[in-house]
Order: C-alpha cells, then sequence, then structure tokens
C-alpha cells in the first residue's frame, strides 16, 4: 500500500513562528515534481513533539489540501496517551489522510501487551490504514517481531517505520509477518540493507534535501538494477544523511 520514497516532511514556519501556509504549498509541489511517492506531515522531523494539537491538525490538512490526492498523505498522529493519538487519528481520517503513522508510545515505557493493546484499540477505533513507527532511542521501549506478527493479523495495521538500527530485528520482521505487513526504513543510513532483505522504502529525512535521489534509489532497487541503487546510495544518500544528523533532528531554533 505504501512504498517507495516517502518524505517526513519538515514544517515550514513564518519570522512570527506561525505554520506557513504558502511554505507547506511549496513544500509538496516540490517533492511531487522531484518524484517523492508520499507525503508524510507532523513526524518527528515535522516537528509534532513541539506542535501545538491546533498546529499540528492544520498542518495535517494544509498538507492534505496542497497534495489533492497526488500522492498518499500518512499524516503522524501518535501519543504516549492512547486517547491523545485517538483523537489525532480520527482527526487524520476526516480530513482525508490515506493513512495514519503512529509511533510507539514514548515515555511510558509500557510491555509488549500495553503496546499490542494501544494499537488494536486504535485499528479497531479508526478505520484508516496505520504504519506503526517503532524508533526505541526517542521512545524508550521497542516493539518486537513477535507483537507485530500478532498486530498483522489487524486489517489495517499495514506497515512499520523500524528505526530501531537493528536488520537483525528487521530480518526477523519479514520472516514472521511476510506481506502482511510492509517494512518501511527509518534510517535513510540503512535504505540499501532494509531494501535488500524486503522492505518496500523509506520514510526520508533526507528526501527533504534530495527527493529525485531517493526516489531514484528505490526505483532502481525495485527494477533490479543493484549497481545502480547501490551509487546513488554511497554518493547521495548516505554520505547526506551523515552530514545531517551533526545536530539533532529537528534542529534546535
Amino acid at each position: 500500500m505504501f512504498k517507495g520514497s516517502l518524505v517526513a516532511m519538515i514544517t515550514p514556519f513564518t519570522k512570527n513562528s506561525e505554520v506557513d501556509e504558502k511554505g507547506i504549498k511549496e513544500l509538496v509541489e516540490f517533492h511531487i515534481k522531484n518524484g517523492t511517492h508520499g507525503i508524510v506531515p507532523c513526524g518527528t522531523t515535522g516537528e509534532s513533539p513541539t506542535l501545538s494539537h491546533e498546529e499540528h491538525k492544520k498542518v495535517v490538512e494544509l498538507t492534505i489540501k496542497a497534495v489533492a490526492g497526488r500522492v498518499p498523505v500518512i499524516a503522524g498522529t501518535g501519543s504516549n496517551c492512547t486517547r491523545e493519538a485517538l483523537d489525532l487519528t480520527s482527526h487524520a481520517k476526516e480530513a482525508g489522510a490515506d493513512g495514519a503513522l503512529v509511533v510507539v508510545p514514548y515515555y511510558n515505557k509500557p510491555t509488549q501487551k500495553g503496546l499490542y493493546m494501544h494499537y488494536k484499540k486504535l485499528a479497531e477505533e479508526v478505520d484508516i490504514p496505520i504504519v506503526v513507527y517503532n524508533v526505541p532511542s526517542r521512545t524508550g521501549v521497542n516493539i518486537l517481531p513477535e507483537t507485530l506478527a500478532e498486530l498483522a493479523e489487524l486489517k489495517n495495521i499495514v506497515a512499520v517505520k523500524e528505526a530501531s538500527g537493528n536488520l537483525d530485528q528487521m530480518t526477523h520482521i519479514v520472516e514472521l509477518c511476510g506481506d502482511k505487513i510492509t517494512l518501511l526504513s527509518g534510517d535513510d543510513k540503512l535504505l540499501l540493507p532494509v531494501l535488500s532483505i524486503g522492505g518496500k522504502g523509506v520514510i526520508s529525512v533526507v528526501a527533504n534535501i534530495i527527493p529525485r535521489d531517493v526516489s531514484n534509489m528505490v526505483r532502481e532497487f525495485e527494477k533490479g538494477n543493484y549497481q545502480e541503487a547501490k551509487e546513488i546510495f554511497l554518493s547521495k544518500v548516505y554520505p547526506l544523511s551523515n552530514a545531517m544528523f551533526y545536530e539533532t533532528n529537528p534542529i534546535p531554533g
């Protein structure tokens, strides 16, 4: 359902620190023109932790309006509070998003059963394709492949954005889940290895700067042109990813 180069789009602001509607339109056009296969507003790179609920919903609505159905929009809707995640996910559905990116609940450090119940509640309450976002370095908890395999039995848990950095774990996800869940890389530096074990794409930070290169790399890999994909990865994607993370993401303003 979701594959290719999906950009974790930045949130533009005006000089007065207000959401920049014109900037969102321009960014969407830039990405579609350069081959990006999907837009992900209000993820980590979009500064979701520091947006107010009003700003968050506005960014989602403006992005969906600007995209106008040309590529999928997967709205970030996660929270460590299930009730809050339900509110944001319901809003994404009502606004016309094609999917919801739901981060593993952070800070609370739930058990694997708690993680399962969190996502199960969302899947049962909101009829929208859900992408699980696993990033233990930020959340403090790691969702295990066995838990994802259980979630894969729910009809609208469709993909996982894997940012654990653990290729062994990602391989086990593919082994256990097969085609029931799409594996997406959550780390640009691991995009080539993730594709090689059966991943279908990336939710990318570097695509904010080099969208055409990321899109071309995934396309070449899908076509079986592995050497060409490797060359793009080593010359463009990998070095830029290293450079961009000299500072934290999102970068302090």
